[in-house]
Order: C-alpha cells, then sequence, then structure tokens
C-alpha cells in the first residue's frame, strides 16, 4: 500500500461488488433516519433477497434493540459469505473520483482515500492533521466499536473537508448508477495517478499543521482509531473515507434540529432567555423563543448547552424540519435551529477546537454518503 505520510493518506485496494443490482446494493449512511423505522424497513423491502451494503451495516435505527449483537454476529457472517461467494473482489489499487448528483440537479465531487487514524485526533485543543469539527461524545463510541472490532470490511460513510479537491484527470468509469429512497444518481471513476494530487494536498496544510475537517461520521472515525490502537497494524491503521471540498457549490450546510420526546412540562422554562431566538415545535404548531446565553457563539451551542443540562433527557438529532414535524406528537417538542455558514468551518475549529455537538449536517439525510466501495481491514 503506497503511504503520503506527510498528508496522512495510503491508496487503498478497493473493493466493489460484481454482477449485481447496484440500486439494491447501496444504501444510505447507518446514521440517518434513526427515528424512523419506516424509511429502514421499505430499504428492506426494496433489497429483498439481493446483495447489499443493508446486509453489512447496523442502521443506528435499531441500535437499542435488544437483539443488537445477534444481528453484528450476522453482519460478520454476511461479510465473510460475500467474500467468499466474489460478491465483493478487490479490483485495483487506487483512489475512487466520485460524482453525486443531487436532487437540486447539483453534483458533488468528491476522492475515495484511505486517511490515516494515527494523524487524527479529536479531543479539544488538538492540532492534529485531521481535527473533529463537533464535540465528540465518548459514549457513541462503544457500539461503533462492536461493530468493527472483529469486521473482515470496512464501506465508508464518513466525509471529510478540505479547502480543495485537485482532480485534474482519472480514468476508467466503475459504476453509473441511481441510488435508492431518493438519493440521486452516482458515477465512480478509478483514480491511479496519485502523485499529483497528493502533492496538492501538501500545499493545503495550515501553519499549525491542519488539513482535513470532519464532516460526517466523526463517531465512526473515533471507533476506526479505538479498534487501531486495540490491535494496531497496517491495515487497521487506516480508514476508508471520502475527501470533498468545502466550497463545492453542492456542498450544503443543513442545520441539525433536535426534538425532546417525552418533555417535561417545565422544559421552556427552563432554557428561556433573552439569547438566540430559535422556532419551537409543539401540539402542531410553530413559535420563536429566546433562549438563555451559555456563552457559545451558535445557537445550537447555547441550546445544547442547556438540554445537557437537564437530565435523562431523550433527545434526537433529526435533518430536515418535516422530519421533526412527523416526530412531534404527544408530549414531543422539536427546536428548529438555523444553519451555520460554511466559511465559519475551518476558522473556527482552528481558533476554537471542536463545534458544540451536532452543530450542522452537510446536506439533508438522503444526500448523504450511500455505502458503495469497501476495503478490508482483516487479514
Amino acid at each position: 500500500m503506497k503511504v503520503y505520510e506527510k498528508i496522512g493518506l495510503a491508496v487503498p485496494k478497493i473493493m466493489l461488488p460484481v454482477n449485481i443490482d447496484m440500486e439494491k446494493w447501496a444504501v444510505v449512511a447507518c446514521d440517518q433516519f434513526t427515528s424512523e423505522k419506516d424509511y429502514w424497513e421499505n430499504v428492506d423491502n426494496i433489497v429483498g433477497d439481493n446483495a447489499s451494503t443493508l446486509r453489512l451495516i447496523l442502521p443506528e435505527v435499531y441500535l437499542e434493540e435488544s437483539d443488537k449483537n445477534e444481528r453484528i454476529k450476522k453482519i460478520n457472517k454476511t461479510m465473510q459469505e460475500y467474500l467468499d461467494k466474489g460478491v465483493l473482489k478487490e479490483e485495483f489499487e487506487g483512489f475512487v473520483y466520485v460524482e453525486r448528483t443531487m436532487k437540486n440537479g447539483k453534483i458533488r465531487k468528491g476522492l475515495i482515500v484511505a486517511l490515516d487514524l494515527e494523524k487524527y485526533d479529536y479531543h479539544k485543543g488538538a492540532k492534529s492533521l485531521v481535527r473533529a469539527t463537533e464535540k465528540t461524545v465518548e459514549e457513541r463510541i462503544p457500539p461503533r466499536v462492536a461493530m468493527r472490532e472483529n469486521a473482515l470490511i470496512e464501506l465508508p460513510h464518513i466525509m471529510v473537508l478540505v479547502q480543495d479537491l485537485p482532480i485534474k484527470e482519472h480514468g476508467e468509469l466503475l459504476y453509473d448508477f441511481e441510488l435508492m429512497m431518493g438519493g440521486g444518481h452516482i458515477k465512480g471513476y478509478k483514480v491511479i495517478k496519485t502523485d499529483e494530487i497528493a502533492q496538492r494536498f501538501e500545499e493545503l496544510i495550515t501553519s499549525d499543521g491542519f488539513l482535513y475537517a470532519m464532516g460526517d461520521g466523526n463517531h465512526s472515525l473515533a471507533a476506526a482509531k479505538a479498534c487501531y490502537e486495540k490491535n494496531p497494524n497496517e491495515l487497521n491503521r487506516y480508514a476508508l473515507v471520502e475527501i470533498v471540498n468545502i466550497h463545492d457549490d453542492a456542498i450544503e450546510f443543513e442545520a441539525i434540529h433536535r426534538v425532546v420526546f417525552d418533555a417535561p412540562t417545565d422544559l421552556i422554562e427552563k432554557i428561556k432567555g433573552d439569547g438566540d431566538e430559535i422556532e419551537l415545535v409543539r401540539n402542531g404548531e410553530k413559535e420563536k423563543i429566546r433562549i438563555k446565553d451559555m456563552g457559545s457563539n451558535l445557537a445550537v451551542g447555547n441550546l445544547q448547552i442547556l438540554l445537557d443540562q437537564i437530565p435523562n433527557l431523550k433527545i434526537d438529532y433529526v435533518h430536515g424540519e418535516e422530519s421533526v414535524k412527523k416526530l412531534v406528537i404527544g408530549n414531543n417538542i422539536g427546536f428548529i435551529l438555523p444553519v451555520m455558514t460554511k466559511d465559519q468551518l475551518f476558522p473556527t475549529v482552528a481558533q476554537d477546537g471542536a463545534l458544540p455537538r451536532k452543530t450542522f449536517s452537510m446536506g439533508e439525510a438522503e444526500e448523504k454518503r450511500y455505502y458503495l466501495e469497501a476495503r478490508r481491514i482483516r487479514p
């Protein structure tokens, strides 16, 4: 495996599915639609008995189910079956250039690479090459470690941001198809000339050693790092990710809203103040309220601090206002939050460290990365 040590990248051996229905193969990131089982049931109906990444991941909507461990064992068994039957094969050593056509018609460009976990530190104040953009919640890491630690392969839904994506040429077309459930269209191309790309990435490193900012999947990358620290070897040292240019026109930051389930009757009074204005959804109605200023520069930061101070709240982090409205029934309360602008991200992370938990999302749920390529992480 060719390694570019200075920029923390390696050239992975890419595995792709062979002779299967690609639309049924690719499914959206496991950390989407986390309170909407009907979405994942629809995906299951679409997939049926076909080979699919659905059988290789654990959607987080099922993380609290009593059969979670059995599901993980079945996933690991299916990985072995797909390898034994040739459903997945190592096709080439290189990067993959991806063009994802979104539902608004814009094309998001990305590059699949292997990222060095030794260059990543999610702790606040870290000056590593790869930095978390939001607070990492330690208790969210173990369930993801349980998924990865005995897995034979990895499939990436992690997206990492850079200030430029230097793709001037690419090779043959690898795949070209429609994604299920409103995910748009995707094309992938082989990239084996990697030196020029690596050189351009070197030029993007800032004076304090910052190159990559986490976009999506920070907790999954943290879990990959934990697995590497438990079992340090060359395969485990890297994680497959998609790198995207933060300035790409197709990259749109979306707010991540909050839904509090079975909210206590005094919740609103506890958070009201004279600070940021946010929207509240309850009893089928929307209203605007001001919340207390807790010292954050962002409304989402102040709200999260306030909610974290109230014990035993069950909170979901939701993409899209329609999903919030769908979940706000009975005593549930939704909070609609403003979005952070793209040009605030790199300077803020460089100066202040990680932002508050679940500050932003790159696009809506259907626009997240779909599982497609794979890489072996165990001999």
